[in-house]
């Protein structure tokens, strides 16, 4: 089974968010901002707010929020959560890589309102590869994506550029 183009679900993304937003919801002081799951949703969030022109995004670190916290710890290469906007009250599009259990998404809103209490809150993910154990869904979803049992979908950026930073999904057997 060979992944997903990440590229092609980041274009059908960019067009959903896009169709949703297109007013001056961006260009706006109070309009929406782009808060990024650490590692993949934060390169996400990073390329959406260039592409939409968001005057506002940051990355979100679910490390001490995770139910896994005891058994996992906290990630060496997570950087901690960077919030360049007030979340009190702010529109925010939360941004990830794959939707799997819920659990990082869990995770990602306990650590928001840590912060503040949001309006709203909107998911947006490239892969949306089912089993759910939570009940979450997200708004814009590049593609429903079948990973094979005991595998890991996996973004990582190629060759960035600085400007386009290209995406690339690959598929990992669990270490479990």
């Amino acid at each position: 089974m060979s992944p997903p183009d990440a590229e092609a679900l980041y274009r059908a993304v960019l067009d959903q968010i896009r169709a949703a937003y297109l007013s001056d919801a961006f260009s706006a002081a109070d309009g929406i901002a782009i808060a990024g799951i650490h590692s993949g949703g934060a390169w996400l969030a990073e390329r959406l707010a260039r592409d939409l022109g968001a005057p506002h995004h940051g990355v979100v670190n679910v490390s001490l929020h995770r139910d896994d916290y005891a058994k996992k710890g906290l990630h060496s290469e997570a950087s901690p959560t960077a919030l360049p906007f007030e979340v009190e009250n702010r529109r925010i599009l939360l941004v990830d890589d794959v939707l799997h259990t819920g659990r990082t998404v869990r995770a990602a809103l306990n650590e928001l309102y840590d912060y503040g209490r949001p309006a709203s809150v909107e998911l947006a993910v490239l892969a949306d590869r089912g089993g759910r154990e939570l009940p979450v869904s997200a708004r814009f979803v590049g593609a429903e994506t079948a990973v094979p049992a005991g595998s890991t979908l996996v973004l990582a950026r190629e060759g960035d550029d600085g400007e386009q930073g290209r995406f690339a999904f690959r598929i990992d057997a669990n270490a479990a």
